[in-house]
């Protein structure tokens, strides 16, 4: 067996004119640096959006470049990312988020051109739906489905000095011009515990904490960012068409990784204290339905109670999961245990999924997940407000075939969301993903163009055509209702920090 170095590379961030630049660390490369490290090999992650103590975050994070595409990119440079690669035998590099494409595949071939021998590995969902480009990139191996233990039998191949990976199970590569996915069978991680525990320590930490631009919450002026994101769980009990859950299937490549899975209450409970050994203060949840069993959730948080985390959650708490339903009304009213349990543990910033102000639209692309006539909104945001949990809402419009009366019902719903106490209001242009039903829709029912830009795949760009309401009208929209719905103070505090357009200068105020 020989030594084997192994980089995992978050590739610098793109960003529209105007929007703020945000550090991707995404949890892919803790958990597989954690796997990698438990098998015995070497790894680093390396961020080229911050980089590293050898960088300058003046010259690296808060002066951007301008592209030809009109977007701004910010990070290192591809001389300092090819100086860092230059040691390593294994490069990984993920693409989760279809927007951030273009920078993963410049990286890729700035790498592959510089150093032809070495093993380019990429995974997430955007890669494993867009092969041919990430092929054609450079790439040697796509992981296509949760990779902790395919990048540990890659990694134990090259170790043997073998470049056959036909044994490895989840892999896609190339031979012949001919890209080849793997047949070999191997069952998904049922039991979540048997992951390997996530590196957090491989981050650049101390680096995001100072830039302080977590993906979500809402804090005050003066209070001290030490923040990190975790799961206590993964998969979904539901298949909405604009997510990627809903097409990670058995018959597919990834596998059936979509099917809620859980980690124990200890496991949870260790992981929790890593993350405290490293001073984290603040935790995002990330899981994609953490009330998923909700008997199973509330008896893990009440076990959180008392640790000194401030929690915050911008993904994955649905509607339905806060509510029980009243036998005499037959309404959803709130769920006070639910409520009280996540207030007492340190939950303090919470994201809603209304996704629509329409039950057609909820019921045909959001799997009917919660119903809008059924459930006592105002009482439910009243509640969390009440145990001063903040609550904010996010708002999708601009599916294939919503009117525009529509979509107006959905910001006159999230007016009154507002009235009854929400404190933020969201609004999202619903994008057909890579993996998706919904893109699969829109590619055949012409909704989307074959030539498609991934660059544009963002929530506040309309990626559709052929929509009923046009793209530049939803866009028009979107803008005045994210404008009229919120109040100034939250609209001031998101336009705090704005990219300059005509220099590409990341600012404050």
């Amino acid at each position: 067996m020989k030594e084997v170095r192994v980089l995992l590379i978050y590739p610098p961030e793109q960003n529209w004119p105007e929007t703020m630049c945000k550090p991707n660390g995404s949890l892919a490369y803790p958990m597989l640096a954690g796997a990698l490290l438990r098998a015995g090999f070497e790894v680093d992650v390396y961020d080229a959006c911050v980089g590293n103590d050898d960088d300058d975050l003046k010259e690296v994070f808060y002066k951007s470049t301008p592209l030809q595409s009109g977007m701004i990119r910010t990070g290192v440079s591809e001389e300092r990312i090819l100086a860092i690669a230059s040691t390593y035998d294994v490069i990984g590099i993920t693409s989760i988020f279809s927007q951030q494409e273009t920078m993963a595949l410049r990286v890729i071939k700035s790498i592959r051109e510089a150093f032809p021998d070495k093993l380019i590995i990429s995974g997430g969902v955007n890669a494993r739906h867009r092969m041919k480009h990430f092929f054609n990139s450079g790439v040697d191996i796509i992981c296509t489905s949760e990779a902790e233990n395919t990048i540990v039998d890659i990694v134990k191949t090259v170790a043997r000095g073998s470049r056959s990976f036909d044994h490895i199970a989840k892999i896609a590569f190339k031979r012949d011009e001919k890209i080849i996915v793997s047949q070999v069978k191997e069952d998904i991680i049922w039991n979540l515990d048997d992951l390997p525990l996530p590196a957090w320590h491989s981050l650049p930490n101390e680096r995001y904490w100072k830039i302080g631009r977590p993906h979500g919450g809402h804090f005050s002026e003066n209070e001290e960012l030490r923040y990190a994101s975790m799961m206590t769980s993964l998969g979904c009990p539901f298949k909405c068409s604009f997510c990627h859950i809903a097409g990670e299937l058995e018959e597919t490549s990834s596998g059936p990784i979509g099917k809620f899975r859980i980690k124990s209450d200890d496991r949870v409970l260790e992981e929790m204290d890593l993350l405290s050994e490293l001073g984290v203060k603040q935790i995002f949840i990330e899981d994609d339905s953490l009330l998923g069993k909700k008997k199973r959730a509330v008896r893990l948080i009440k076990k959180i109670i008392g640790l000194g985390f401030d929690i915050l959650n911008v993904n994955g708490i649905n509607i339905i999961h806060l509510v029980k339903i009243d036998k005499s009304t037959k309404r959803f009213l709130p769920d006070y245990e639910v409520i009280e349990t996540l207030a007492a543990a340190g939950f303090r910033d919470i994201t809603l999924p209304f996704e629509s102000g329409n039950e057609r639209i909820i019921k045909k692309y959001a799997s009917n997940k919660w119903s809008l006539s059924r459930v006592d909104v105002p009482e439910l945001i009243k509640a969390c407000n009440e145990h001063s949990i903040r609550i904010s809402g996010n708002f999708m419009m601009g599916f294939p075939d919503e009117t525009e009366e529509e979509v107006y019902t959905t910001v006159e719903y999230a007016k009154k969301c507002m009235a009854s106490g929400l404190n933020a209001a969201n609004f999202f242009l619903c994008m057909p993903l890579p993996g998706t039903p919904l893109f699969d829709m829109s590619i055949s029912m012409g909704n989307l163009a074959p030539d498609y830009s991934p660059d544009r795949m963002h929530w506040q760009k309309a990626n559709m055509i052929n929509t009923t309401v046009p793209p530049q009208k939803l866009e028009e929209i979107r803008d005045r209702a994210w404008e009229d719905v919120n109040g100034e103070a939250y609209r001031n505090y998101k336009k705090s920090m704005i990219v300059d357009k005509n220099t590409g200068e990341i600012h404050d105020g």
